[in-house]
């Protein structure tokens, strides 16, 4: 069984960084895409990475490209995200998961949702 615990989360000024990371348990772990998701206050929960089950690619949503990044240990089963010069609009609770990518949009790929870490972007 597959289970995902985010952390790393904070209040951060405009322009700042943080980085997320989110532990896995589970022998097969390793064969799944990893995703981060996040859902910002009345709004749907939307996807922000989905990294392949090697690590070796990455696709990230538009309003994060360039800014973002992703890493993927396998040897200490924990994906980061690296997240700099945060907006307000970064503001959401970030969750990691399984995930799959279709046309250019991202899914909950296996399982379910965690607690998710809270992240503020606030002068």
């Amino acid at each position: 069984q597959l289970q995902l615990v985010e952390s790393g989360g904070g209040l951060v000024q405009p322009g700042g960084s943080l980085r997320l990371s989110c532990a896995a348990s589970g022998f097969t772990w390793h064969y799944y895409s990893i995703g981060w998701f996040r859902q910002a206050p009345g709004k749907e929960r939307e996807g922000v990475s989905c990294t392949s089950s090697s690590g070796s690619s990455t696709d990230y949503a538009d309003s994060v490209k360039g800014r973002f990044t992703v890493s993927r240990d396998n040897a200490k089963n924990t994906v980061y995200l690296q997240m700099n010069s945060l907006k307000f609009e970064d503001t959401a609770v970030y969750y990691c998961a399984a995930c799959t990518v279709v046309s250019g949009k991202f899914y909950l790929g296996f399982g379910s949702w965690g607690q998710g870490t809270q992240v503020t972007v606030s002068s």
